[in-house]
């Protein structure tokens, strides 16, 4: 039986996870702060994304997605979350829905299918990813032409 405090650590965990989610379709990339550490790191690379630290990543996002693909979702499901006292893990499903304008006018939705692994510390503020990585499980209907992901804008 799970205890009051571990029930509260996987609310926590999955409001943070969730957390994540409304700040990246939001464009509220500043709420990032309230879900990584300062320090985190964060691997974009298997959907073709960039990988850096958190200030490095909030540089890049607001480029990233004002790209080639306008209007996107974030949702995820099936998180197994693993504690261990003030550190956890976890690994959540996401599905990924983009729409991409072609040239011909038509837009052209296309899907990710993919893991965040994370790993997790409980802080002052409450519990913190420290690290993510994405892990590919599939993509459909991806447009042959879209362009590359930019690359992380330097530091002003």
């Amino acid at each position: 039986m799970l205890s009051l405090q571990e029930i509260s650590d996987r609310l926590e965990i999955q409001d943070l996870l969730t957390r994540y989610c409304y700040a990246i379709d939001d464009a509220d990339f500043d709420a990032l702060d309230t879900v990584f550490t300062p320090g985190a790191t964060i691997d974009y690379t298997e959907s073709g994304g960039a990988k850096g630290t958190l200030a490095e990543i909030k540089r890049w996002l607001p480029i990233a997605l004002a790209g080639p693909i306008p209007r996107y979702q974030h949702m995820i499901s099936t998180s197994e979350i693993k504690l261990d006292g003030d550190r956890a893990t976890s690994r959540t499903i996401l599905f990924n829905p983009l729409v991409y304008p072609r040239a011909d006018g038509v837009d052209q939705v296309f899907f990710i299918g993919l893991w965040y692994r994370d790993e997790l510390v409980r802080t002052t503020e409450g519990w913190r990813i420290t690290s993510r990585c994405q892990e590919m499980a599939y993509s459909h209907n991806v447009p042959e032409n879209l362009p590359p992901a930019p690359e992380i804008p330097p530091a002003l």
